[in-house]
């Protein structure tokens, strides 16, 4: 701490609220799992917030120039981080997406996240001009588009789809003429019917019983259907912590992770809703007041890059629970139970702390 002015300048607002939401997350967990196979799901939870939190007091105590400054080591090493996970990762659900070091188990693909967030912030912040050109954009599509495409190989459709709107808020924040991006639209829409021929059997089958759940109500779309009488039959205020019909009667497919939020609603009713999406909206002013502080615009990328990430993770959890969006499995920040989950998120509070506490200068 010998830079820091005081304990006083750690943003506090923002570390309570996280920790709030955090503690709603393990009582839900433990609600959802307390007589299941996963009974001690909720007190590993604690135990990776605390650890958590130590990831996070690292990340604030490195100074952010000094990390963006090994971008092209800490980018390289996440490149062959997901190699080695989809050649020597553990299979899960007929994929690789962790990889076990040492007795622990990681998830390599969350990590990328912050290693992206650094790299675009590195990348923008050095640039001389006042829009991208076209060099820029492809570019960086192709450092963005290179772990992208590693980690929906896995296959991880969801977690791989989380890394573009890093990208985008970071291009259109940078500045963009509109020909490029009606250029950039145009070939998505003429990408997207190619890449459905890449999906797998059970992502396809997830994007059509999203449009409609009831053609396969017993197979794809169960998930969702299942997730939205959940939701409705918590009512206004909820059917109470382990009084939840179908969460607790196991209707309800993997409620302490994917589908947390909506064992929440169900046990927690509308108002329980309101006051964990008021939390995290607060949590992402916080971030976004962070960024309007920062001392610089490396520090405002990595400010903004967090709170997109954190919207995007929020939107799509939240939309899949009432079927708005399609299953993909993305967890909900800081609630959904997940070691690497859990330790990205607080590094990724980390640095925005970084970020403020040099607000004035090293």
């Amino acid at each position: 701490m010998a830079r820091y002015r005081s304990l006083r300048d750690l943003d506090w607002t923002l570390l309570i609220i996280a920790l709030i939401i955090c503690s709603l997350g393990v009582l839900q967990i433990y609600s959802a799992t307390h007589d299941t196979k996963w009974r001690n799901a909720w007190w590993k939870q604690i135990v990776w917030i605390l650890i958590g939190l130590g990831i996070m007091w690292v990340a604030t105590s490195i100074d952010y120039h000094t990390l963006l400054s090994q971008v092209p080591v800490l980018y390289a090493i996440s490149i062959v981080a997901l190699i080695a996970t989809f050649a020597v990762g553990d299979v899960v659900f007929h994929s690789r997406r962790w990889i076990t070091i040492f007795g622990f188990t990681f998830q390599t693909s969350e990590f990328e996240k912050i290693v992206i967030i650094l790299m675009l912030a590195r990348y923008l912040s050095e640039l001389k001009r006042e829009e991208l050109g076209i060099r820029d954009l492809l570019k960086l599509g192709g450092l963005v588009g290179i772990p992208t495409a590693l980690v929906m190989y896995q296959p991880d459709l969801g977690t791989g789809l989380t890394y573009l709107p890093i990208l985008a808020a970071g291009v259109l924040m940078a500045g963009l003429r509109w020909r490029y991006l009606a250029a950039v639209a145009i070939a998505c829409a003429l990408i997207l019917p190619v890449g459905w021929h890449f999906l797998k059997d059970y992502q396809r089958a997830r994007l059509i019983t999203f449009l409609d759940p009831s053609r396969d109500p017993r197979g794809a779309g169960y998930q969702v259907i299942q997730s939205k009488i959940a939701v409705g039959s918590g009512g206004m205020w909820g059917r109470g912590v382990t009084h939840g019909t179908q969460t607790q009667l196991r209707f309800l497919p993997v409620p302490h992770t994917d589908f947390i939020m909506s064992a929440f609603a169900e046990e927690h009713g509308f108002v329980g809703v309101v006051v964990v999406l008021g939390l995290y909206f607060l949590l992402l002013m916080q971030v976004v007041q962070n960024a309007q502080t920062a001392s610089d615009r490396a520090g405002m990328y990595i400010c903004m890059g967090v709170a997109t990430l954190l919207l995007f993770h929020l939107l799509v959890n939240v939309g899949m629970a009432v079927g708005m969006m399609p299953v993909t499995g993305i967890p909900l920040p800081l609630m959904s139970s997940g070691g690497s989950s859990t330790f990205s998120v607080f590094m990724m509070l980390g640095l925005v702390n970084n970020v403020r506490l040099r607000r004035f200068g090293s």
